[in-house]
């Protein structure tokens, strides 16, 4: 099978398969994996930003789909990438991992729309989770959108859930507990995910800190009801009214962090560490990349071939090998070949010998078909990586996708 948009290259069939460690089927995150084949990822607009997945989506989106979410009791799964989420996800695989399974991965933060931006990614604006639930709050409803706070401050989710209550909208709090400061066992025992559950609620509202919010939420996949599910750091604390907001023009120029710092003064020093990081990334990975952007484009600007995904297939895997320019202008082909591929209950492996150029794009989409792999108990694996594509793969934060190497040689 043979799809075709712009750009030629040579059929090669000789493989060399990337070895990746297997997704325990028992694991938060193969539970999750699992659970997402409700949608199919590869339609969504993922990018690949810096080793996470990043969705160029609007807020009338997010909503439609946290609606139909609800309708139907599915689990929709919402991260909001902010500064702090991507320097985490730089030193922590788990965390990393938390993003990479979402259901929705929006820009909650000016840095990280900048970045993305830098690299090309057509972002409009930040899609922050405070915003989000305002924007719940002020939807018409015919029946208001049921809500559980979990964490924040004592007593700070209590307050929220009393002022949510007190103003008539499209949310209603159904419900709010406060686990303490314990481990993320601790607050995974039975009489608290039960009691979460006996809310009947449709949207779980957590805020616990990044890394234990992400990790309790993956704990507690499969053992919670409530179909939306996100941690949203400070929007319970801002609900409540324990801590104002930046105003809106503060947040256009995005130096929302100098406010925070005014109203929180504890948290000067995570972002401080966070800014060093953000310059480091800007130095080593965004500027290297922008100039390779700038590079390709004068490189292949009277590219006028065809660009082709070749497809063969053995008794395990299904083998496709990218022709030409793996891009933004080509990723309708790939993702016709990538869900195709998925159909074919195998295992699927990349040839890049013939890939001239992969970016943003299509490593975001590179991202959603190995969640819809893992989801089905198979695995994505890469052969033939030639050093121009395993560069671009290490600059934009995928290397991890490469794992190890186990060559043998195959026929098709």
């Amino acid at each position: 099978m043979v799809l075709k948009s712009l750009c030629d290259g040579k059929k090669t069939f000789a493989l060399a398969h990337v070895a990746m460690p297997p997704i325990n089927p028992s694991s938060a995150s193969g539970h999750m994996a699992k659970n997402s084949l409700r949608s199919d990822d590869l339609l969504r607009e993922v990018y690949g930003v810096l080793g996470v997945p990043l969705d160029v989506t609007d807020m009338a989106a997010v909503l439609e789909k946290t609606n139909s979410a609800v309708a139907s009791r599915s689990i929709f799964f919402i991260s909001t990438l902010n500064l702090n989420y991507l320097v985490t996800s730089q030193s922590d695989p788990g965390f990393r991992e938390s993003l990479l399974l979402s259901d929705l991965c929006s820009a909650d933060g000016m840095p990280v729309v900048w970045a993305a931006r830098l690299l090309g990614v057509p972002i409009k604006d930040r899609i922050a989770g405070s915003d989000m639930f305002d924007a719940l709050r002020l939807a018409r409803r015919s029946v208001p959108l049921k809500v559980f706070l979990f964490g924040s401050g004592q007593g700070v989710a209590a307050a929220a859930c009393e002022k949510i209550n007190a103003e008539p909208g499209g949310v209603v709090c159904v419900g709010s507990y406060y686990p303490g400061f314990g481990s993320i066992d601790d607050m995974s025992a039975d009489a608290i995910i039960d009691l979460i559950n006996r809310s009947k609620a449709d949207f779980l509202a957590v805020a616990l800190g990044a890394k234990k919010g992400q990790a309790w939420l993956l704990k507690n996949y499969t053992r919670m009801q409530i179909p939306v599910r996100a941690h949203l750091g400070a929007t319970i604390g801002f609900q409540a009214g324990a801590v104002k907001r930046a105003p809106r023009w503060m947040q256009r120029l995005g130096i929302e962090w100098f406010w925070r710092i005014l109203e929180e003064p504890q948290l000067w020093r995570r972002y401080f560490s966070d800014g060093l990081v953000l310059a480091r990334l800007l130095l080593t990975r965004v500027l290297p990349l922008m100039a390779l952007r700038a590079w390709h484009a004068f490189r292949y600007r009277h590219e006028k071939g065809i660009f082709v995904i070749e497809r063969a297939e053995d008794d395990k895997s299904v083998i496709l090998s990218p022709q030409g320019l793996a891009d933004a202008k080509n990723i309708n082909v790939a993702v016709s070949s990538f869900r195709a591929a998925v159909t074919a209950n195998k295992h699927v492996v990349i040839n890049f010998a013939g890939t001239r150029l992969i970016d943003t794009r299509f490593l975001g989409l590179l991202v959603m078909l190995d969640k819809q792999l893992k989801g089905r108990g198979f695995r994505l694996t890469f052969t033939n990586i030639p050093p121009h594509i395993r560069r671009l793969f290490r600059l934009n934060g995928f290397e991890f996708l490469l794992g190890g190497v186990e060559r043998r040689n195959a026929e098709c």
